[in-house]
């Protein structure tokens, strides 16, 4: 049995004869059924379970308060256990606490009599008084006591087997390091008590949205979704093709270019080549940046279109042909007219 399983045992043996020697129901305090689970001598009332004798009450993961009878309070930090007893007195009765492992905060008017405890250590008050104590047991027996306040009572400290004796002055900030008065830090620094509960709000997040969250919504998700627009697309590889950039303001951007091919009935165009000349060109002349879109829609509804003579020509535009050159005779008959008129003759 090592030393640690043997200190506990003897804890209970005390706890349990203290309340044995009571030999009464002692109402000691209330706590709320939310925060703890309680068992010993108790009654249930209006989700408060109140303590009627000795019991013992173990936190969930967040920090129970005792409400005691005699004024004052006792928190029981996240999953910590403490067991609690009160003795019999014509005034106001001795309270007794326990705790195995965890931490507690005691705030109180305590008398001569109140005693707290844990495996390996029992504290005593030397004088009646304000007290407002924080203990927490490690599990390698590490006992770190904080005796807050400049008129708080002085703690008398012994081991289990009473071979040493230390005492805790108000004010004063220790730690007993595997739970030995012998190798005590008389200047410890790190809080004894319950520790801080982190609070996490939107705003120490840093994070904002075009929409304001619902009460009890998920904004995290939200906010890296407008942080990293396509992260899923860019890992499959369906990101958006990038585009080119935009035109400078008054350059001209527009160009249509399309191949044409023109039959005639017989097989052959105008001018003589092969009904399947392709390759022509139409380009659209330059034009100002406001309008060269209309351009290329106006030089496309211009063109007419002809019956294809070849299935593979099915589908494009082609070239109207080219209007008639007049005869040549035509042309000696107008400059013979324009003559005869400018001399008169008949």
């Amino acid at each position: 049995m090592t030393p640690l399983t043997r200190t506990a045992g003897a804890l209970g043996l005390i706890f349990l004869g203290v309340a044995a020697g009571s030999g009464f129901a002692q109402q000691i305090g209330s706590v709320g059924l939310q925060d703890a689970t309680v068992a010993g001598s108790l009654e249930v009332s209006n989700g408060r379970a109140v303590l009627v004798g000795a019991s013992t009450v173990t936190a969930r993961d967040h920090t129970a308060e005792i409400a005691l009878e005699r004024s004052g309070t006792v928190k029981v930090c996240s999953t910590s256990g403490l067991h609690l007893t009160a003795g019999k007195g014509t005034g106001t009765a001795p309270l007794l606490l326990a705790i195995d492992r965890g931490a507690i905060e005691v705030a109180t008017h305590v008398t001569a009599n109140d005693v707290v405890m844990t495996p390996d250590l029992r504290f005593a008050m030397k004088s009646e008084g304000t007290l407002d104590l924080r203990v927490r047991v490690a599990r390698n027996g590490d006992t770190c006591v904080e005796n807050r306040g400049a008129k708080a009572p002085v703690l008398g400290v012994t081991d289990q087997f009473g071979e040493s004796a230390y005492e805790v002055q108000a004010g004063q900030h220790v730690l007993f390091e595997h739970a030995s008065l012998k190798e005590v830090v008389d200047n410890e620094h790190e809080p004894c008590g319950c520790p801080a509960a982190p609070v996490v709000s939107v705003a120490d997040a840093g994070v904002t949205g075009a929409n304001a969250a619902a009460p009890g919504g998920q904004v995290a998700a939200q906010a890296a979704a407008e942080q990293h627009p396509f992260p899923a697309a860019e890992s499959a590889g369906l990101a958006p093709v990038n585009t080119p950039p935009p035109a400078p303001a008054g350059a001209v951007h527009a160009q249509v270019s399309t191949t044409m091919s023109f039959g005639g009935e017989s097989g052959t165009g105008s001018d003589g080549s092969g009904g399947g000349a392709s390759g022509a060109t139409t380009t659209v002349p330059p034009a100002n940046s406001a309008t060269a879109g209309n351009a290329a829609s106006a030089a496309a509804t211009q063109i007419p279109s002809t019956p294809a003579t070849d299935n593979t020509s099915a589908g494009r535009a082609e070239a109207p042909p080219p209007p008639p050159t007049p005869p040549p005779s035509d042309l000696f008959h107008s400059l013979g007219r324009f003559f005869h008129r400018l001399f008169g003759g008949h």
